[in-house]
């Protein structure tokens, strides 16, 4: 079962004793034409962040510190998914538009959300829907 649209790419790990390398976009990936923005959030345990939806932007999504919980629900079929990501699964996920989605913070400590989204944050037009999902 997969949400139309939603990709999901595994981490290619490069590291040696200095620490990790990971690569979470690249413009072959996102086959961008214009640079939206790119953000960090970070949610306490149990607790949840999103829950909304975009008409138009295209957001990657990779937890870079912890474990989260990614439910995603097609606003078009009603179909859900939950992607495991983090610590225990390195994976960039795209949702694109008309994908509700919300990520929960499922370990102990604060997780560390990388996320980039394909139009930059505009007040006047946020096109950003709120829908509570978990």
């Amino acid at each position: 079962m997969s949400i139309k649209g939603v990709e999901i790419r595994e981490l290619k790990v490069l590291g040696d004793e200095r620490g990790n390398f990971f690569e979470f976009l690249r413009k072959e990936y996102a086959n961008l034409s214009d640079f939206g923005q790119i953000y960090i959030t970070t949610a306490y345990p149990g607790k949840a962040k999103g829950n909304h939806y975009h008409k138009r932007k295209i957001e990657w999504f990779c937890v870079i510190k912890g474990d989260g919980e990614l439910v995603l629900k097609d606003k078009n079929s009603g179909e859900q998914e939950i992607i495991k990501m983090g610590d225990s699964n390195k994976v960039v996920v795209k949702i694109p538009a008309n994908v509700l989605h919300a990520i929960k913070n499922v370990g102990q400590d604060t997780l560390y959300l990388l996320a980039y989204i394909s139009e930059p944050y505009n007040e006047e037009d946020p096109d950003t829907y709120k829908e509570e999902l978990i």
